[in-house]
């Protein structure tokens, strides 16, 4: 399990501890059993209190948040759960980090997100396509109808704005439109192609480092859908270093590694990628940080809003996330997704 996990004695004794406890403490849990788990913690009455009342049967679960005490470094905050459990004279005590906690309310609130994003973008393709296809052909109707072809020019603009409308409405419903091409892929031939396109278009003043770990393995997913993914990423960073790469420093760095027993998503793998874009740039605003992954949110001027938004949906449909770090001079989006 994830979480640190300790079943006690109703007088607080450590019968077990799991893994994840041992390594927060610093202490096998064979040195942790048998002695007080209140000892571990800043506040000992805290949990001793805790402990009586679950003993007393005042209530079936207590929570609180507490700071665990390591061998070395410093004091880890937690969220402690104090719960009864269907053996007579023990006590559960879960322990979850509160970064942890944070994490996973994050990775809840943007996986609720994306399902309404689905039906938002079903709702919309219903609501304007419709509309739309109608509005074009009457606008081409009227202007066969116009012998004045100085007018054309005003039938051109609403034939012109309902394919651009039209076009962004396809580019939200991608995602949920195509099913997916599974095969083996290699993240690093998706980066090269990616490193390749976006060179293309910035030739000068933009540098893009390679930080590869070559030990990855291929991970089973749909090629297209991870090269548009990771170019969505890397061109929304390199847009937002227009200063730097007039001024000739502007750096995007590629970065993977693999992550061993990591939880995202509320699961725990044996295995998973982490893909990192970093760039040198100004950094997200405040204002829309928390919104980056959400439809039509753009932080630069002409913007569509929709680039970090697909790059997500493609992500998740891996079984995966992105996630944001942000300050000025920094920016590193975090790819994740789960290994075979």
């Amino acid at each position: 399990m994830p979480t640190l996990v300790a079943v006690v004695a109703q007088d607080g004794t450590v019968l077990f501890a799991n893994a994840a406890l041992e390594n927060a403490i610093g202490l096998s849990w064979r040195s942790i059993e048998g002695t007080g788990l209140a000892q571990y913690f800043a506040e000992a009455d805290t949990l001793q209190h805790a402990l009586e009342g679950v003993r007393g049967n005042q209530f079936a679960a207590l929570r609180y948040d507490a700071q665990l005490k390591p061998q070395s470094g410093e004091p880890l905050a937690v969220h402690a759960i104090v719960a009864q459990t269907e053996r007579a004279g023990e006590i559960i005590v879960e322990l979850l980090p509160l970064e942890q906690q944070a994490r996973q309310e994050r990775e809840e609130r943007l996986a609720d997100q994306a399902k309404a994003n689905k039906e938002l973008f079903r709702n919309l393709a219903h609501e304007i396509k419709n509309p739309l296809g109608g509005i074009r052909g009457a606008a081409q109707l009227l202007e066969m109808e116009i012998s004045d072809r100085s007018l054309h020019e005003y039938t051109q603009v609403i034939i012109h704005e309902s394919d651009r409308l039209q076009l962004l409405v396809d580019r939200l419903l991608a995602p949920h439109r195509h099913r997916q091409v599974l095969g083996e892929v290699n993240i690093h031939e998706v980066c090269e192609r990616v490193r390749s396109l976006v060179l293309a278009e910035f030739p000068r003043g933009l540098k893009v480092v390679r930080d590869y770990d070559t030990s990855l393995p291929e991970l089973r997913g749909d090629r297209e859908q991870l090269i548009q993914a990771v170019l969505n990423v890397v061109h929304n960073a390199a847009q937002a270093l227009t200063e730097r790469i007039a001024a000739g420093d502007a750096q995007i760095t590629l970065r993977t590694r693999v992550l061993r027993q990591v939880t995202f998503g509320r699961q725990r793998y044996r295995l998973a990628l982490e893909l990192h874009v970093i760039d040198n740039g100004p950094g997200v605003p405040d204002a829309i940080k928390d919104r980056v992954f959400q439809p039509l949110v753009s932080g630069r001027d002409g913007g569509s809003g929709l680039g970090l938004t697909l790059a997500q949906t493609f992500v998740q449909q891996h079984g995966g996330l992105i996630e944001l770090a942000s300050e000025p001079g920094k920016t590193d989006f975090r790819i994740l997704i789960p290994l075979p």
